[in-house]
């Protein structure tokens, strides 16, 4: 099955209406914050453009069949390429500044195909080509850049396996529901102090192992601006090599904040559009929405659910998230689908292994 792209549809305008001309007062005043948003952002590319930044391409692993490649990447103005150093203070990588609209050029499979970046300046487009199972490598150019190169995964059209995984306080430990700490984690807290969440690298490598073809794809809330350093968290901490699915924060026209709930949900339906034939291991944690999200998809698309992997956060993880230390998580119903549950990734390992997944 080969999915579409709508960057491009044209619509024809609607006719005012009473109700579109008088707007309530909540949609009134989101647009004038987005409109204040807009000026902003323009201020700051100016004052980029005169303190010395560049526009660069950064190009995110991508993935795709054998008709078909979801291309991901981001055009910023900043000062330099991002950083390799491990010690990087996360507050570095959102002083780089998105170029909306840009006009690229992605060459895969020795075609080239013209793309544009969207308002936040994030590519995300699907484009149609013929390639074999396994990595490759996409190219993409765009005027007064220097060209970026990027893997993408082609999965096999006979794959029956996979795994998505959330990556905050499930691979890696951040307490992100508080705010306070999130800010902390996200631009203060330097790379190299970043925690692995216990057992769980163990735990993906032994699963990727059994399923070696298995696309594997890290599904989170975070923004794009933290990819290369969560890339190389992953890295760093032997978790399998994988794919990236992040957002971006900020208002829109249709609402004050972008929803990350709605994010994990779209994403989720649309790998289940994309790969009809792949049954999805889900491994989240009950800090968040990650069970109710999981057991929704789960009612939804049973014969695409392999199982539900949950880590349950400690006492002390629990109140950062806003729960008691002792209340129970929001497991839905979930049918038959196999569901483990565990503080850590060995705990999750020996459930799995009962249900002959490991």
């Amino acid at each position: 099955m080969v999915p579409t792209s709508h960057q491009y549809e044209q619509h024809a305008p609607e006719k005012p209406t009473v109700d579109s001309v008088r707007e309530p007062p909540a949609r009134a005043l989101l647009a004038t914050v987005v409109h204040l948003s807009n000026v902003i952002h323009g201020v700051r590319m100016q004052v980029a453009g005169t303190i010395g930044f560049r526009p660069t391409i950064i190009a995110y692993p991508c993935y795709g069949s054998t008709t078909w490649v979801r291309v991901l990447a981001r055009v910023v103005l900043t000062r330099e390429a991002p950083a390799t150093s491990e010690k990087v203070r996360g507050w570095r990588a959102f002083t780089s500044v998105p170029i909306p609209q840009s006009e690229l050029e992605v060459e895969i499979g020795g075609v080239a195909h013209p793309v544009r970046a969207d308002d936040g300046g994030l590519v995300d487009v699907v484009v149609q080509v013929s390639l074999e199972p396994g990595r490759h490598t996409v190219l993409l150019r765009s005027p007064g850049t220097v060209p970026a190169e990027a893997q993408v995964l082609v999965v096999a059209q006979d794959a029956t396996f996979g795994i998505v995984s959330d990556i905050d306080d499930t691979v890696m430990v951040t307490a992100l529901p508080r705010p306070l700490l999130a800010f902390w984690n996200t631009l203060v807290l330097s790379e190299r102090a970043r925690t692995p969440t216990p057992g769980m690298a163990v735990l993906l490598d032994r699963i990727v192992t059994r399923h070696p073809e298995a696309p594997v794809l890290y599904l989170s809330t975070g923004p794009w601006n933290v990819a290369p350093a969560l890339g190389r968290f992953l890295a760093r901490n032997l978790y399998p090599k994988g794919i990236l699915l992040l957002t971006d924060w900020g208002p829109t026209r249709q609402r004050w904040f972008r929803s990350g709930r709605e994010h994990k949900r779209t994403n989720l339906e649309r790998l289940a559009r994309e790969f009809p034939g792949i049954r999805w291991l889900l491994v989240g944690d009950d800090g968040q929405h990650d069970p109710e999200i999981y057991a929704d998809f789960a009612r939804t698309h049973a014969g695409q659910t392999a199982a539900i992997a949950v880590r349950q956060l400690s006492a002390g993880e629990a109140l950062l998230a806003g729960r008691l230390p002792h209340e129970d998580a929001p497991t839905s119903e979930h049918g038959t689908v196999p569901w483990a549950s565990a503080p850590d990734g060995a705990g999750i390992a020996e459930q799995l292994a009962n249900y002959g997944l490991l």
